[in-house]
């Protein structure tokens, strides 16, 4: 997977955003279909897969260990998987571009195989600490050899020899991340015996869930340290037929444009509305934005709703830290809400963010800044002085840091902006929404 060429952009003020929009599939949802599938004996379908590069990296690494994908020219995919403990050598090193998700679920999942692999990425992927995934998995019998880090972290390029039989574990989550529970998890399907894993703070259930689905003897109970997720190995998975609901982080964009823009009224059509995920949109009605859920329905397992959002003035609020769970990716966008609402928002506990795709806090605070906001930034968070309604200053740059996040954030602050935003690079954007800029076009006809 080659680097994409920059691409600059200047976003500016553009009128009312109406009209109705279906978000790319969840990532996180989209991952562990293309994963699971691949495990089970048989043939799965997968609906609606997000099919942004870092779920085809995914794709890409389980072809490359023995499963058979294809994309039909319904836009449905199919995968013919290889059993669980049947993964085979790959030839060659697994670039897993800029996904962070991909190389720690799969790390799990090579961790109780008998196979040896090299993980590889990009430049921002490469400063992302792995340090956190590699511990419970050596505890579980694989051999893991990281490149040194900044800091003392251990990141990519790094060797993972997995072990079968592999030792079952009890392990506390030290930092909330659903990544490394999965991980363990993951490690643990073909691992003979119970692997449990404590959580001593929620975080999304999107692999508990999954599993079950997929056949998975996986129990979930409360401890007196947490939740305590336990799952029996050498596990027969059975394929499924998956239809993967509209990506809540996806969604968050056009929730905060359409609240900050005056005029606006849209509706995002299919977003899930797992409980693990739904912090922002918590967050957004504390602070006034009018957020409607329509025709809640299940979808493959999954609690899903049609959101009908229209502009709403904005007042500050102090954001509870426990929502950072459930909202670590939409913290961007939720600071671009914050920036033209009325008063001083703080959201903190968000430590996570320093070790994303970019720095997030930094970035946040460097690309809002160089626009006029004003802000105040902690280890764990940001302060954020909005204007009231007023659009933001604006005639700034926006530098991403190669983070698509944030690329798309600066986006939506451009929309509430006197003058035009200079983003630096909105190639990232590739790697989870690829037609995001055209749905912008389309709601600002």
């Amino acid at each position: 997977m080659s680097a994409s060429p920059p691409r600059p952009l200047g976003i500016s003020a553009r009128g009312p955003l109406k009209g109705r929009v279906t978000v790319p599939g969840d990532k996180s949802i989209s991952h562990r279909s293309l994963m699971f599938s691949a495990l089970a004996v048989g043939e799965s379908r997968i609906e609606g897969l997000l099919e942004g590069e870092d779920v085809l990296a995914t794709a890409a690494a389980m072809r490359a260990m023995g499963a058979t994908i294809t994309r039909g020219d319904d836009g449905a995919w199919t995968v013919s998987g290889v059993g669980v403990g049947g993964l085979l050598q790959p030839e060659t090193a697994l670039d897993m571009g800029n996904s962070g998700t991909s190389t720690r679920l799969l790390m799990g999942l090579v961790a109780s195989h008998p196979i040896t692999v090299t993980f590889t990425g990009d430049a921002s992927l490469s400063g992302r600490p792995m340090g956190r995934a590699i511990e419970p998995l050596g505890q579980m019998g694989a051999e893991i050899t990281a490149s040194p880090g900044a800091r003392g972290t251990q990141t990519l390029p790094l060797m993972l020899k997995g072990i079968s039989p592999a030792v079952p574990i009890t392990y506390t989550l030290p930092v909330a991340s659903a990544q490394v529970k999965s991980a363990v998890l993951l490690a643990g399907l073909n691992t003979p015996g119970i692997t449990r894993v404590i959580e001593p703070v929620p975080t999304r259930d999107h692999s508990e869930r999954m599993l079950r689905g997929f056949g998975a003897e996986l129990t979930v109970e409360d401890g007196p340290e947490g939740k305590i997720i336990s799952i029996r190995g050498e596990a027969e998975l059975k394929p499924q037929h998956i239809v993967v609901p509209g990506d809540p982080s996806s969604a968050g964009f056009w929730m905060v444009a359409a609240s900050i823009v005056p005029g606006s009224d849209v509706t995002i059509a299919n977003v899930c509305m797992n409980p693990t995920r739904t912090g922002l949109i918590q967050a957004l009605r504390m602070m006034g934005a009018s957020i409607e859920a329509l025709d809640p329905r299940e979808v493959g397992g999954e609690p899903v709703a049609d959101l009908r959002v229209r502009h709403a003035p904005l007042k500050a609020i102090e954001v509870p830290p426990e929502l950072a769970p459930s909202m670590i990716d939409e913290y961007p966008i939720l600071f671009v809400a914050a920036s033209v609402a009325e008063g001083r928002t703080v959201a903190r506990g968000a430590h996570e963010l320093r070790v994303k795709e970019s720095d997030r806090i930094a970035t946040m605070r460097a690309a809002l800044e160089a626009n006029g906001v004003v802000l105040e930034e902690f280890e764990d968070g940001l302060a954020v002085t909005g204007t009231g309604g007023a659009p933001i200053p604006g005639g700034g740059a926006a530098v991403t840091r190669l983070d698509h996040r944030i690329a798309m954030s600066m986006a939506v602050a451009g929309l509430a902006a006197a003058a035009p935003i200079a983003i630096d690079d909105i190639a990232p954007v590739q790697t989870s929404y690829p037609g995001f800029f055209d749905v912008l076009d389309s709601l600002v006809a």
